[in-house]
C-alpha cells in the first residue's frame, strides 16, 4: 500500500504520476464498450515479458500507430504496415506481437459480422456483472482465477495470441470485471459502487 499523506492506494502503482493516474481514473473502473475492451486486451498482450508502465508511456503511440485501434482499419494491415509497425520506435516491435492484433481485429470483425458482441461476450465469464474481491493486502490478490482460465482457454480457442490466464486476470483488472483494489486502498468502494445490479 502506498500512501501519499493520508490517501491509500494499491501497492502496484509506486509514485509515477502516470500509473498513479491510471490506477486513479481508469484500474478497475467497470468497461462495456466491445471497441476498447479490444484495444485493451490487444495492450495488455503487447505487455507480456514488460512492465505495464512500458505500456502505459507508449499508449498513445500505439494508439497512433494502430489507427486508433479501429478494428475495421487494423484488420486491413498489409505487408507494408507490418513493415512500418516494425521500424516504428513508438510501439512495441515485436511481429508476434503485431500480428497478434491484426489477427486479433480480424476475429473481432467476424464475431461482429456473426451477430455476436464482443463485450457481451467477454462478460459473460463474471456473468455480466464486476466480481468484487475483498482483497486486505496486496499478498491476496491472485494472479489468476478459474475465470481467467476460461476466459484464456476461449480466446485461444478463437485463434487469440498472448491471452494466457494471468494476462487474461490483468486484462480482467483493467476493465473492471473483477475489482482488485486492495480494500484500503481509495479506489475500493468508488469501483465498488460503479458495478451494475
Amino acid at each position: 500500500m502506498t500512501e501519499s499523506g493520508s490517501i491509500r492506494r494499491c501497492a502496484w502503482c509506486g509514485t509515477d504520476p502516470l500509473y498513479v493516474a491510471y490506477h486513479d481514473t481508469e484500474w478497475g473502473v467497470p468497461e462495456y464498450d466491445a471497441r476498447a475492451l479490444w484495444e485493451k486486451l490487444v495492450l495488455d498482450g503487447f505487455q507480456a515479458g514488460l512492465a505495464w508502465i512500458t505500456i502505459l508511456r507508449k499508449r498513445e503511440s500505439l494508439r497512433a500507430a494502430f489507427d486508433g485501434f479501429d478494428p475495421v482499419k487494423v484488420a486491413a494491415y498489409d505487408d507494408a504496415d507490418r513493415a512500418r509497425l516494425l521500424a516504428d520506435p513508438g510501439v512495441i516491435r515485436s511481429r508476434a506481437k503485431i500480428d497478434s492484433a491484426i489477427r486479433g481485429a480480424q476475429i473481432f470483425l467476424e464475431m461482429q459480422e456473426n451477430g455476436e458482441d464482443f463485450s457481451a461476450w467477454l462478460w459473460s465469464f463474471v456473468d455480466g456483472k464486476p466480481i468484487q474481491g475483498a482483497r486486505p493486502t496486496p499478498a491476496d490478490v491472485p494472479s489468476q482465477t478459474p475465470e481467467s482460465v476460461a476466459m484464456a482457454k476461449a480466446l485461444k480457442a478463437r485463434g487469440f495470441n498472448f491471452c494466457g490466464p494471468v494476462i487474461v486476470y490483468a486484462f480482467m483488472q483493467a476493465t473492471g470485471m473483477v475489482n482488485d483494489h486492495v480494500q484500503t486502498c481509495l479506489r475500493h468502494e468508488p469501483v465498488r459502487a460503479m458495478s451494475v445490479d
